[in-house]
């Protein structure tokens, strides 16, 4: 492998409440919400009832109707997104050998939302023992394999190199990403296209979610009812979203004048081995996790400046990463600032830990942490610094970014401002 350095040079984001990046950021540093009753069916009868979503007109995104047809709401996310973050870049595409040209999607229940509605349709509601399969969407197979993500944003941009698609539960958006810098480290692309992307609102998400009481039953106020590190919280809101970056390497971004959000200095990833879905007191893995991208990164714990935490508002979740930070940070963990975004666009599965990692390289090139919104009540076993209600100017240099999915993945990521950094 080699020493390669590589950076963000463009990010795309589709958000709930913020399609688009600018649109992303304003929500985060304003403190915005963008959770509400969910709307895309009747959640009447789920323990249940609110969620975070995008408000996405594909005709308004730039997708032609054929292209509407073929793909999945998840694989639209990810196109869309994708052509943002190309066009962010400035990378003339045309330039580069397409086969040094890599994609790398990561996402945790790939096309659900379709595959929900398209048996819908051909079971005539669930009616149907035998379904009727000439009621399908002529594309219904590329539904059942989401590497047809990574190949219809592989497609939009002609890339010919290294495709693949990760899905390690809710850390696939951050593991995609560490995976995207590795190829380039080792030399096997040039350029990497990265990101997550899901779509998961549908009964079926939300019934597997109530069933094991993980999302909040805080129906009668929607907007407020995600609660991360907050005392009250009773679980957390379901989300969509995409996030996606042109990754390079940094000396040759450099060289042709391209605007660097942030250097991914440091990346790792571990797994408990314990439980499905339970998690470890004493944070020992994701601490594990933090410390490898730390010392991959060549720095102290000292000098991150801000730490975007997982922070999904579960009780188990918030007090176990607490742990996690102050057994990887030590002392520094009560100093430096951390704050959870999904306060604002809920928990998108397999896509947030890449719309965190816009938001660690925004808040990199900003100077400003997001805050934990609606937080107010203190937890006595989450004692740090959270960021509560409103961003918060702060110098920031170096940003952890963690996440944590079923299964017992940990995973970690270290960016830093190659500029001032001193690098």
């Amino acid at each position: 492998m080699t020493e390669g350095r590589v950076a963000i040079t463009g990010i795309g984001v589709t958000a709930p409440g913020a399609v688009g990046t600018k649109n992303f950021w304003s929500l985060l540093s304003d403190g915005r919400t963008a959770t509400r009753r969910i709307s895309f069916f009747d959640p009447s009868d789920f323990r249940s009832q609110c969620a975070a979503e995008v408000d996405f007109d594909p005709e308004q995104a730039g997708l032609t109707p054929q292209e509407t047809r073929r793909m999945d709401r998840a694989a639209q996310f990810a196109v869309v997104t994708a052509r943002e973050a190309a066009a962010d870049s400035g990378l003339p595409f045309s330039d580069v050998d397409p086969y040094r040209i890599g994609v790398t999607i990561g996402s945790a229940v790939g096309a659900t939302t379709g595959l929900d509605w398209e048996y819908r349709t051909v079971s005539d509601g669930g009616r149907l023992k035998l379904v009727d399969h000439e009621y399908a969407v002529p594309h219904l197979y590329n539904y059942f394999v989401p590497s047809s993500f990574t190949a219809e944003v592989a497609g939009a941009l002609g890339a010919q190199g290294p495709s693949t698609v990760v899905s390690t539960g809710c850390t696939s958006g951050l593991d995609a990403v560490g995976h995207a810098t590795e190829l380039i480290r080792e030399g096997s692309a040039d350029v990497m296209i990265a990101g997550a992307t899901d779509a998961p609102i549908s009964p079926i998400t939300v019934a597997c979610f109530d069933a094991i009481k993980a999302t909040t039953p805080r129906n009668q106020d929607p907007e407020h009812a995600s609660r991360p590190f907050d005392g009250t919280r009773s679980g957390f809101v379901l989300g969509e979203g995409a996030a996606v970056f042109v990754l390079e390497d940094l000396e040759s971004a450099r060289s042709r004048g391209a605007h660097v959000y942030a250097e991914i200095a440091g990346y790792a990833s571990r797994c408990n081995a314990y439980h499905m879905t339970g998690l470890r007191s004493d944070g020992r893995e994701m601490a594990e996790a933090i410390r490898v991208a730390i010392d991959e990164a060549r720095m102290a714990p000292e000098r991150i400046d801000y730490v975007n935490a997982h922070g999904s508002g579960t009780k188990q979740n918030d007090r176990h990463e607490t742990a996690a930070f102050k057994r990887s940070l030590g002392e520094h963990a009560y100093r430096v600032p951390v704050s959870s975004i999904k306060s604002m666009v809920g928990h998108s599965l397999g896509a947030i830990g890449s719309i965190e990692v816009a938001a660690s390289a925004l808040a990199i090139e900003h100077d400003v942490v997001p805050p934990t919104a609606n937080l107010h009540t203190s937890d006595p076993e989450c004692d740090l610094d959270y960021v509560p209600l409103a961003a918060r100017e702060h110098p920031t240099d170096a940003v952890l970014s963690v996440g944590s999915g079923f299964g017992g993945f940990q995973s970690a990521m270290v960016l830093t401002s190659p500029e001032r950094s001193g690098a």
